[in-house]
């Protein structure tokens, strides 16, 4: 009875290290990272639902590709679509806590809604994770300090043709 929670405690240790050494980087589906190379091109060309059809066509392919979830948020901030694109980034954080690209992108697009203390939390996390020097937060810090875009709004003079009733 006294060796009881020792050897517990050791049947633990060896169950977590085992499964910790067998752990392997993931191999997406070839046919995924196809569909991924083909939305890269489509979303340079301009034409961002093409590469949103190809985008989600991969994650079909293999759901558990993490990095379409990045060119998912990518495409969705291209068309202006910033809180679907955060969504995004959380999920490839989920998925992946320590993602670098994700923290960085998901602090871009809160930068680009205007939520400028949730960006410099993200900023604080990329600095916990890779300090200064890291390339991530160096462009967010750069994006953050640029701040978000001003919205202009066009003056146009009122048509002369309408009539009041």
């Amino acid at each position: 009875m006294r060796f009881a929670p020792a050897a517990a405690a050791l049947s633990l240790f060896v169950a977590v290290s085992a499964s910790v050494g067998s752990a392997s980087v993931y191999d997406p589906d070839p046919r995924a990272e196809a569909l991924v190379a083909e939305g890269e091109a489509l979303l340079a060309a301009g034409d961002t639902q093409g590469a949103i059809d190809a985008y989600e066509a991969a994650l079909a392919v293999d759901p558990g590709y993490t990095e379409v979830y990045l060119e998912l948020a990518e495409a969705a901030r291209a068309e202006g679509l910033q809180g679907k694109a955060i969504g995004y980034y959380r999920e490839a954080q989920e998925r992946d806590p320590e993602n670098l690209a994700a923290i960085a992108g998901e602090g871009e697009a809160l930068v680009e809604k205007g939520a400028m203390s949730a960006a410099a939390e993200n900023l604080a996390e990329l600095q916990s994770l890779c300090g200064d020097g890291c390339t991530e937060t160096m462009q967010l810090a750069a994006f953050i300090d640029r701040g978000p875009p001003v919205m202009t709004a066009e003056v146009v003079a009122p048509d002369d043709g309408v009539a009041q009733n």
